[in-house]
């Protein structure tokens, strides 16, 4: 009988707490809470000779739509977006690009700014960016706010509609696809008005390769929007090599090369083929997990057939407190694999870097996974095996090294081509056939402004309150001077390495 009414109580205390919450979401709907978001049309359009603003609102935001993305929850999102704001502070990418968007908005904010409107000067310092798609398109607007070098950048909050969704859940906007109905985007709005402001590292990549006779634009090269928001750079740039197409871009999640980033292509592949396959998000994880077994990526090292890192490739470093000197970083025969972080979350939110304990710090040198600390955390991987670690309390991958720069230099050799992964987004790379070099450079370039909630997982090195700021997790794990144990080859082995239950591979069997 106890036990009965702890049921009942468990459930009338879970029912109140339900309707509280719908209480409170059905509140925010209604025109006051609306128009502190609200963007007047005058500051949306071009070539508008703005007297005034006409209102002044609290927490004005642009939203970005990937309209593409997750399936048809793009589009639902966008239609719930505009029923609620200005159907143009809501865009969709699909039709206009942002860095016009933001162009119009801030030229239009100069020339109140210029009449003496004081409240254009409170307006750009509330403004804030939604942009709602996978890490490829939130990657694209924090490339474009960087090259845009405006003096009051406005903070971006991501929705994840993507397959990894890994910026988003690093600032705790969590990893699986949102309500599209209007409660759920209103319930969202609150939560970016009560945002906190987070900068983190942004990276400058750069890619040089020889270049192609009689052939413009270069090859036909799929490259991700990150390189395409600088583009090939000019002859007159100072980076420009004669005899070679020189790419730069930024990035802000990772760079990763290899094995990982071959399933990740595949994936992208098939679904530009069929896309009317991969509208769920739990589906196109599951086909994400078969493609990963079906090219061997959960296969030993010495079955799979695929290059080591080491042998595509040399990798030198620069360290922080080395500046300007260069070291090669020795990398083992068995890593297939090679991802450089910038944030805590890689594959769907796994963090391959963990928190090294405090010894490893001192004798390695290492420090925990800061965004704002100006280095990557350089981690291998020898095959998908190796990565289930990270599901265990305290794993990680094997940690190479921390870095301000890092260079890949590819020579002829073991492969004409090689897979690479900037934010989500994969390519196919060819190498060298001759005696060229093809390089791929990462710099520290700079900072940007993200919105996160208040208990997220990205840590600053400049918050004190930071558990990571202090010697925690002195259990930290030791697997990255192991080999994977035959036990955790097998599905299941343990509940920590356990598959999860979702994803089906029974068409492997």
């Amino acid at each position: 009988m106890d036990g009965i009414l702890i049921v009942l109580n468990l459930f009338n205390c879970v029912a109140v707490v339900a309707l509280e919450l719908g209480m409170a979401s059905e509140h925010l709907d209604n025109d006051e809470f609306i128009e502190k978001f609200h963007i007047p049309s005058s500051l949306l359009e071009q070539d508008t000779e703005v007297q005034c603003l006409p209102s002044k609102p609290e927490h004005p935001v642009l939203v970005f739509i990937n309209s593409r993305s997750g399936g048809q929850l793009g589009g639902e999102l966008l239609v719930t977006y505009r029923s609620i704001l200005n159907e143009k502070q809501v865009i969709d990418l699909g039709e206009e690009a942002p860095d016009s968007v933001l162009r119009k908005v801030f030229i239009n904010i100069e020339r109140l700014k210029a009449r003496g409107d004081e409240s254009a000067s409170e307006f750009e310092m509330n403004l804030k960016l939604i942009v709602a798609g996978g890490d490829g398109t939130a990657g694209w607007l924090l490339g474009v706010v960087s090259d845009l070098r405006l003096s009051q950048p406005p903070p971006i909050a991501t929705v994840p509609l993507g397959t990894g969704n890994n910026l988003p859940f690093a600032f705790g906007w969590g990893k699986k696809n949102p309500g599209t109905d209007r409660i759920s985007v209103l319930s969202f709005m609150d939560q970016v008005r009560k945002a906190k402001e987070m900068k983190i590292d942004s990276w400058h990549i750069l890619m040089r390769m020889k270049a192609k006779q009689a052939c413009d634009p270069v090859a036909p090269l799929e490259l991700p929007h990150s390189l395409h928001a600088f583009h090939r750079v000019s002859s007159t740039d100072d980076l420009n090599v004669e005899g070679s197409d020189t790419f730069r871009g930024g990035l802000w999640n990772y760079f990763s090369m290899g094995m990982d980033a071959q399933v990740s292509y595949a994936f992208h592949t098939e679904r530009k083929l069929n896309p009317e396959k991969f509208k769920n998000q739990l589906v196109n994880q599951s086909t994400y997990a078969k493609l990963g077994c079906s090219q061997g990526w959960f296969l030993p090292s010495h079955f799979s057939g695929a290059a080591s890192i080491s042998q595509l490739c040399n990798v030198k470093i620069m360290k922080k407190h080395t500046t300007g000197c260069w070291q090669d970083l020795e990398i083992p025969n068995s890593v297939r694999s090679i991802v450089c972080l910038n944030l805590p979350s890689f594959s769907g939110g796994l963090n391959p870097w963990g928190t090294p304990s405090s010894y490893k710090r001192r004798d390695r040198d290492l420090t925990a996974p800061y965004v704002d600390d100006g280095l990557l955390e350089i981690v291998g991987f020898r095959n998908a095996w190796h990565g289930l670690v990270l599901l265990a309390p305290n794993g990680h991958g094997t940690r190479l090294a921390q870095a301000q720069r890092i260079r890949f230099e590819f020579r002829k050799g073991s492969a004409q081509e090689t897979y690479m992964r900037v934010d989500g987004e994969p390519w196919k790379q060819p190498l060298p056939e001759n005696d060229e070099t093809v390089v791929i450079e990462i710099s520290h370039l700079g900072q940007v402004k993200m919105l996160a909630t208040l208990d997220c997982r990205a840590k600053s090195s400049l918050d004190p309150s930071s558990p990571m700021a202090h010697d925690v997790d002195e259990k930290d794990s030791d697997e990255e001077d192991k080999e994977v144990g035959e036990e955790w080859r097998k599905f299941g082995a343990a509940d920590t390495f356990r598959i999860p239950d979702e994803v089906d591979l029974s068409h492997l069997s």
